[in-house]
């Protein structure tokens, strides 16, 4: 299996990779509900997965104002600090590898996550979304536009976390720019109607996104530091219009200046179909952005062993990321060289407590048939 090439050895930034398999950050709902703090569940979940070239964790907040998910991790207290340092410790004792992923949900969150406040934005424009409270899944509210003081404190808590996760004993870190989240929120014309500076024109919606990406390279070597970003066509506020396109086209031009670890970009996981992003569908993102961005580029959504390593073949990613996949298959790379079926996802247990669902996957035991 070694000539495949999902299987061959890599270089991200200052990483040394056994192979190009990446494990994709995906939101569990397995940390503390009262203080947002990583558990020994969940150091056993990420040991189980550490074959993977690298491991991308699950979204984590950067603050309490970024937090908007029910029972989802932070990276601003001690005490999450020394939580998920208890996960990196049981992933390198594996042998793994793993990066934090630094995101604060903005409009998305909802008051019930934040003590009754109204959740924050670039503008006071409803997404249109849905938000995971502990009572359940909500309709998101109008929040509140960001002063530009609050906008400076924020790109300074990103800063902030990022140190924190190199002291928990990250790899690297990623900036979370995607999807429905803020730093998006900022950068789609449809839910920032700013008229300061962080406003109007497509390098003024960026603004933000590249004062983060300052904020955390003044913590942390820009060989550890990674974005996640990509053009999308979601619901509500979030179809794709005329700006998607040419914001995000913008925005990946810059972040191939900065000596970046890696892109990651995902592929459409809606229909493109009459929208502004119809080119990309399928593998149309990838072959569209990889001319332009030097780095480390990751391939992800829709992914499979063949495609994998159809895409590194062709240029046009240097890592896969597979997300659903890990959930059943904690041994997806050993899955993967030996040709043998994955186990199937318990859809009914993806979000919840407990190891049920979550660290109880078996690892793949061929039958006495089989090997006979």
């Amino acid at each position: 299996m070694s000539n495949q090439p999902l299987f061959t050895a890599y270089r991200m930034g200052d990483l040394d990779l056994p192979n190009r398999i990446v494990m994709a950050p995906l939101t569990r709902m397995r940390a503390q509900s009262h203080d947002h703090v990583p558990t020994a569940l969940q150091a056993g979940y990420y040991a189980q997965r550490a074959s993977a070239g690298v491991i991308i964790a699950e979204a984590t907040a950067i603050s309490p104002e970024g937090f908007g998910w029910a029972d989802t991790p932070g990276l601003w207290t001690e005490e999450q600090v020394r939580g998920w340092r208890r996960v990196t410790k049981a992933v390198h004792a594996t042998g793994g590898r793993i990066i934090a992923q630094l995101w604060h949900t903005g409009a998305i969150s909802h008051p019930e996550l934040r003590d009754g406040a109204q959740p924050v934005s670039a503008s006071n424009v409803d997404p249109g979304q849905i938000s995971v409270t502990r009572t359940g899944r909500k309709p998101t509210v109008t929040p509140r536009p960001l002063t530009k003081q609050e906008i400076q404190v924020t790109v300074a808590d990103f800063g902030r976390a990022a140190r924190n996760a190199m002291e928990a004993g990250f790899d690297g870190v990623q900036i979370l720019a995607n999807y429905l989240y803020l730093i998006s929120q900022f950068l789609n014309a449809t839910t920032n109607l700013r008229q300061d500076e962080y406003g109007g024109r497509l390098e003024n919606r960026s603004r933000f996104l590249f004062e983060v990406v300052e904020s955390v390279l003044g913590e942390v070597d820009a060989q550890q530091v990674g974005v996640k970003i990509s053009p999308m066509h979601e619901g509500g506020a979030f179809q794709a219009n005329a700006e998607t396109l040419p914001v995000t086209e913008y925005a990946i031009r810059k972040l191939s200046t900065y000596n970046l670890s890696h892109l990651l970009l995902m592929g459409n996981t809606t229909d493109f179909s009459g929208t502004p992003l119809e080119k990309l569908a399928g593998d149309g993102m990838f072959q569209h952005f990889r001319p332009l961005y030097n780095g480390t580029l990751i391939a992800n959504v829709n992914m499979d062993r063949e495609r994998g390593n159809r895409l590194i073949s062709e240029g046009l990613a240097d890592l896969i990321a597979f997300g659903r996949p890990y959930i059943a298959n904690p041994d997806l790379v050993e899955r993967f060289v030996e040709n043998v079926p994955l186990a199937e996802v318990d859809w009914d247990t993806v979000y919840g407590s407990g190891p049920r669902g979550y660290s109880d996957y078996p690892t793949y035991q061929p039958s006495e048939l089989t090997r006979s």
